[in-house]
């Protein structure tokens, strides 16, 4: 349920505000819904797993205040976040 190296990678050149940049919100945000996605997918077969239920939960909570945060200082990069991510709020 992790995401591949060479994904994250990707997440990272895709999000980045600059060159080197791993810990910004929106990386961060990226790589969590990825991780989410991923999740929500092997649920499909493995519908009795509330181990990883528990632990998917705690990735929406911490994307969602990560979001929180975003909105918090600016609400247009925000806006274009979720709008690129497809995140429905």
């Amino acid at each position: 349920m992790s995401v591949s190296d060479a994904r994250k990678t990707e997440l990272i050149k895709e999000y980045a505000l600059k060159d080197g940049d791993t810990g910004s919100p929106e990386v961060q945000v990226a790589i969590l819904t990825e991780r989410i996605t991923n999740l929500t997918e092997h649920f499909k077969s493995h519908v009795k797993d509330n181990h990883s239920r528990r632990g998917l939960l705690k990735m929406v909570s911490q994307r969602r205040s990560l979001l929180d945060y975003v909105k918090r200082k600016d609400e247009p990069r925000y806006k274009a976040l979720i709008e690129r991510l497809g995140i429905r709020r």
